[in-house]
């Protein structure tokens, strides 16, 4: 009877009958120093951090949590998903005044060197003045050994960074 009842359960739900297979794609977790130009505001410099999200990689599948900070304090928190050398990236833009966007970016990813690695990203910001777009061409930073302890106690890290609120960006006075 405990047979039958097992068997069941399993045939009822197939996901505790499979383990999900180990992450067997390339882990691209690093500090990256980017240089970009956007439509709207012209060249400017950022550094985006990618951490390989453990618990939702698997096979050649490889998510990421993507994070970055510019010079005018606007802050990006995301995710990013690669296959191969393709990333797919989704991100909030929050402002100093708490508004918010939602952006989205394509990237290619190239070996540099010994596991070092870069990309370029091409994204678009929707917004009420009908969008911006732009490129960053990305590096994988050299990491001192505070910056590698510190992205590594990060990466270990479970809890996913807090989401950007998802206020809509408004230029209407309230």
């Amino acid at each position: 009877m405990k047979k039958v009842i097992i068997i069941s359960a399993m045939l009822a739900f197939p996901s505790l009958a499979q383990a999900k297979p180990a992450f067997t794609g390339v882990n691209y977790t690093g500090l990256y120093e980017c240089k970009g130009e956007n439509s709207s505001i012209g060249a400017y410099d950022v550094l985006v951090a990618l951490r390989l999200n453990r618990v939702s990689s698997h096979g050649k599948f490889g998510a990421y949590y993507y994070e970055t900070e510019t010079v005018n304090s606007t802050v990006y928190h995301g995710q990013a998903v690669v296959i191969g050398n393709r990333m797919a990236i989704s991100f909030n833009i929050r402002d100093k005044k708490n508004n918010v966007d939602h952006s989205k970016g394509l990237a290619t990813i190239k070996k540099i060197g010994k596991d070092r690695w870069s990309f370029r990203k091409e994204y678009f910001e929707p917004d009420n003045s009908g969008g911006s777009y732009g490129t960053e061409d990305c590096v994988m930073k050299v990491l001192t050994a505070e910056e590698k302890e510190a992205l590594e106690k990060k990466s270990q890290d479970k809890t996913p960074p807090k989401p950007a609120a998802t206020t809509p960006r408004s230029s209407k006075t309230q």
